[in-house]
């Protein structure tokens, strides 16, 4: 495993292990104040029994979602770090860091490749300060979940202006995902530093961040989901990568923006 899988497996011990409750109450208390977490949606930190249980924290003032079917939402509460067109096969993991979409998505998705070619991207960074969830788009039928083991470097801007190929290299989950219309998207949800684990509520049995080599492949017929469902977890924050089937939606530019996860980003 490489030294960023070690380290992640080492925090992500400590972030689960459930201290007693005062000790507890000091470490929620303080990751709160230090990182700022705005917390007004959400149950008091000392209601939390261990760090990543605050990090998964759910909503308990449920959000109004964009209504329209048409229109794509955000994934999750993130800062829009890249947007655009991708040119033939390469989209931006920042200005200036070009990579290969055909390559992070691997070859397991070789038979629709062509019809991401030249569509549109968006990339949402969750710092450890965001709501750690992730949603649903849009309703779409989910028909392939790729595990792609890998590294753990972390994907803050820094680091992605630093990392040649960082999306590549890191641990993914990639959903394969088809709008009513039938037009493809995917959704690809990367590990990071000391994220620890992705959890996804509709396949327990994805484990990321465990000592695995080859790539896992989960095909479904009739799995499908409607916009704003919670489809899972980081356990603390990390990135999505959306793509989109050419000529298919218009991208709203949010790009160095802050969005909620129920902000459309399509017109």
């Amino acid at each position: 495993m490489h030294i960023t899988n070690i380290i992640s497996q080492g925090f992500g011990k400590f972030a689960k292990k459930e201290f007693p409750s005062f000790i507890q109450n000091v470490i929620n208390n303080g990751y709160v104040k230090f990182l700022g977490l705005d917390m007004s949606e959400f149950r008091h930190a000392k209601y939390y029994k261990s760090l990543n249980d605050l990090f998964t924290r759910e909503l308990s003032i449920q959000r109004e979602i964009n209504s329209s079917t048409d229109t794509f939402i955000s994934p999750a509460d993130s800062f829009v770090t890249q947007a655009g067109d991708i040119k033939g096969d390469l989209a931006l993991q920042i200005k200036g860091m070009e990579y290969s979409v055909e390559e992070l998505l691997t070859y397991h998705t070789a038979s629709n490749i062509s019809k991401i070619t030249d569509g549109k991207y968006m990339n949402f960074y969750l710092s450890p300060k965001d709501y750690h969830r992730y949603h649903s788009s849009i309703d779409c039928k989910i028909t392939k979940l790729i595990h792609v083991p890998g590294k753990l470097y972390p994907v803050n801007i820094p680091y992605l202006k630093k990392e040649l190929g960082l999306f590549v290299q890191n641990e993914r989950v990639i959903l394969e995902c088809f709008t009513k219309d039938n037009k493809l998207f995917y959704m690809v949800f990367v590990g990071a530093l000391n994220v620890g684990q992705m959890v996804f509520n509709f396949e327990p049995q994805v484990e990321t961040n465990i000592d695995l080599q080859d790539i896992q492949v989960y095909e479904y017929d009739d799995l499908n989901v409607k916009k704003g469902d919670c489809l899972g977890y980081f356990k603390m924050g990390s990135t999505v990568l959306m793509f989109w089937e050419k000529d298919s939606v218009e991208l709203i530019d949010y790009t160095d923006k802050h969005v909620s996860f129920t902000n459309p980003i399509t017109k």
